[in-house]
C-alpha cells in the first residue's frame, strides 16, 4: 500500500502537468476532472501496474529483512528459502485475484467515464468513420458497406448477397443505408435482382426498412472500447466478430489475454524480487532496488513489444500476451536456484 500510494500520487502528479493545457483549453469542470477522470484513472493505473507495485514492495520488504540479518537467522534456525517463500506467494495470489476480478467486470465499467471524458476534453477525437466493411450477418449473407459515417448513421454503396450452397442466390444494392435503433436499417434507392435459375428478376424501390443483424458497433470498435467491456462481454463480442469473418480482431484479443496473463505476473515478479533481495549487500537495498526497477521496466517493454508481434499476425494473441511471463519464467527460476540456502 506504501509503494501503491508514492507512485499514483507521481502518476497523477505527471497526468495532470501533461494534460493541464487540455484541460483549460476545453474547460473542463473541475467535478468532472476529479471524479470522471481520477477517480477512474486512479483504479484503471493501478490494476495496469500492479505487479510492478507488488515486485518494488517484495523488494523493498526482503532487503529490509536481509539487511537486518533477519534472513540469516531464519535460514540458520533450519527454514529453507522454499519455505520462506510460501507467504509471498500465498500473498501474491490473493492480491492476483482481486486484480484479475477488477480487471474482468470493475475496471471495465470505471473506462466507460474515464475515456469519455479523455475523448470529451483531450483527445477530442472518436472513432466515428469506418471504410471496406464485409460482414456475414447470417450463414448465407454477406453485408459490404464501402464507407459509413457514424455521425450521420448512413452507411454509402451498400450491398446485401445471400447464397444458397455457394451459388449467389440474390443480390441486394443501395445508393445508403441508414441506421435506426437496434438492428433496423433504412434501404435508400436500392435494387434487388433475384436469380431463379437462367432467369433473373429485377425489384427497385426508393426506401425499404429492414432488419440487418448488424450494427455500428460491429465495425466501429477500438481497442479503447474493448477496455470497456467486461471479460464474458469481450470474449463474445470476438467470438461473434470471428463467426461474422470480421478483422481487425487481433487488438481484441490481446486486451483480454493480457488480463489473465497479468494474473500469473505477480507470481513471476515475486519469485524474481524475493530470490534477488534475500541476500544481504554492502550499501544496503540500493543496488537491489535498481535492479528489481531494471527488471520490472524490461518486463513491461517486453508486454509492449509482444504485443506488436500478434497485431502485425506473426504470432498468436494468446502467445504474444504470453511470451513476457515464458521469458521472466525463466529468469525467476534461475535467480531463485542462485538464491542463498
Amino acid at each position: 500500500m506504501f509503494s501503491l500510494f508514492l507512485i499514483i500520487a507521481i502518476a497523477v502528479m505527471l497526468d495532470v502537468n501533461e494534460n493541464l493545457d487540455d484541460f483549460i483549453r476545453s474547460n473542463a469542470p473541475l467535478n468532472e476532472i476529479v471524479f470522471d477522470h481520477y477517480l477512474n484513472f486512479i483504479p484503471w493505473f493501478t490494476t495496469l501496474f500492479s505487479p510492478l507495485f507488488v515486485f518494488i514492495s517484495v523488494i523493498f520488504f526482503t532487503s529490509k529483512l536481509a539487511d537486518n540479518s533477519e534472513i540469516i537467522a531464519m535460514q540458520s534456525s533450519g527454514m529453507s528459502i522454499k519455505r520462506l517463500l510460501i507467504p509471498y506467494l500465498f500473498s501474491a495470489l490473493v492480491i492476483s485475484t482481486f486484480n484479475l476480478y477488477l480487471n474482468s467486470y470493475v475496471i471495465p465499467k470505471a473506462n466507460v467515464k474515464r475515456i469519455e471524458f479523455e475523448d470529451k476534453y483531450i483527445r477530442k477525437k472518436k472513432k466515428d468513420l469506418a471504410s471496406n466493411i464485409q460482414l456475414k450477418v447470417s450463414p448465407n449473407v454477406i453485408a459490404y458497406v464501402e464507407r459509413y459515417d457514424d455521425q450521420t448513421k448512413i452507411g454509402y454503396h451498400f450491398s446485401l448477397e445471400r447464397f444458397e450452397n455457394k451459388v449467389l442466390m440474390s443480390r441486394l444494392t443501395a445508393q445508403s443505408i441508414q441506421y435506426d435503433s437496434l438492428n433496423k436499417w433504412k434501404i435508400n434507392n436500392y435494387l434487388i435482382r433475384k436469380f431463379e435459375g437462367k432467369q433473373e428478376k429485377l425489384i427497385a424501390g426508393a426506401t425499404m426498412d429492414t432488419i440487418i443483424e448488424m450494427r455500428p458497433l460491429d465495425f466501429l470498435i477500438t481497442v479503447s472500447d474493448a477496455e470497456q467491456m467486461t471479460s464474458p462481454e469481450l470474449s463474445d463480442y470476438i467470438q461473434r466478430q470471428i463467426t461474422r469473418g470480421a478483422g481487425g480482431v487481433s487488438g481484441l484479443k490481446i486486451e483480454l489475454e493480457k488480463r489473465f496473463s497479468m494474473f500469473m505476473a505477480a507470481f513471476i515478479l515475486t519469485v524474481i524480487g524475493m530470490s534477488i533481495s534475500s541476500k544481504k549487500v554492502k550499501g544496503g537495498m540500493g543496488l537491489n532496488i535498481g535492479i528489481g526497477l531494471a527488471l520490472g521496466s524490461s518486463y513491461i517493454l517486453f508486454m509492449t513489444i509482444s504485443s506488436t508481434f500478434a497485431v502485425n499476425g506473426q504470432t498468436s494473441a494468446r502467445l504474444a500476451a504470453w511470451i513476457p511471463n515464458i521469458i521472466f519464467t525463466f529468469i525467476a527460476l534461475i535467480l531463485y536456484m542462485r538464491a542463498p540456502k
